[in-house]
C-alpha cells in the first residue's frame, strides 16, 4: 500500500459539543472563515441520530479557511470539548495580517505566546481561542536558495 497516495489528505475534523453553531460564526467574522455546510441533527435521515434535545444542533459542518477545509460538530454534547495534542496553523504573507487574525482569535481567549520575530520566522505566535481550540499564526521565512 502506497503512503504517498496523492488522492489522500488530513483534515481536521472539532467537536465543540453544543457551541458550534457559536463557533462557526465567531471563525466567520474573526478570520473570514466561509461556511459551507451546517446540517442540523433534525435534518438526518436516520431518526436514531438524532439526540432528544439536540435537534437544533450542529450535526456535521465544514468552512473554509483559505485553501483548507475544516470540519466540525456539536457531537453528543455530553461533555465539554478538550482541544489537546494538536494546534491548527495559519501561514499569512505579512506581519500585519498575522496581528489581524491572531487579534481576533485572542478574543476571549487566551495568548500562550505574543506574536514574535523567532530564528525560523519573522512574526510567530500562540492562542488559545474561547472555545479552547489552539492556533498558531506564522509569516513563514524567506528561504535562501542554496549556494
Amino acid at each position: 500500500m502506497s503512503t504517498t497516495n496523492p488522492a489522500m489528505f488530513v483534515q481536521a475534523y472539532l467537536f465543540f459539543d453544543g457551541r458550534c453553531e457559536e463557533a462557526l460564526e465567531f471563525y466567520r467574522t474573526a478570520i473570514g472563515a466561509q461556511i459551507e455546510i451546517a446540517a442540523r441533527f433534525k435534518d438526518s435521515p436516520v431518526p436514531t441520530m438524532c439526540p432528544s434535545d439536540s435537534a437544533e444542533k450542529i450535526m456535521h459542518a465544514t468552512f473554509r479557511i483559505g485553501e483548507t477545509t475544516v470540519m466540525a460538530s456539536d457531537g453528543r454534547c455530553q461533555s465539554p470539548p478538550k482541544f489537546e495534542g494538536f494546534s491548527l496553523s495559519i501561514a499569512v504573507p505579512d506581519e500585519a495580517e498575522a496581528k489581524s487574525l491572531f487579534t481576533a482569535l485572542a478574543d476571549g481567549g487566551t495568548v500562550v505566546m505574543p506574536l514574535t520575530p523567532t530564528f525560523y520566522s519573522p512574526c510567530f505566535g500562540m492562542v488559545t481561542d474561547r472555545f479552547g481550540v489552539s492556533w498558531m499564526i506564522i509569516v513563514p521565512a524567506e528561504i535562501s536558495p542554496s549556494k
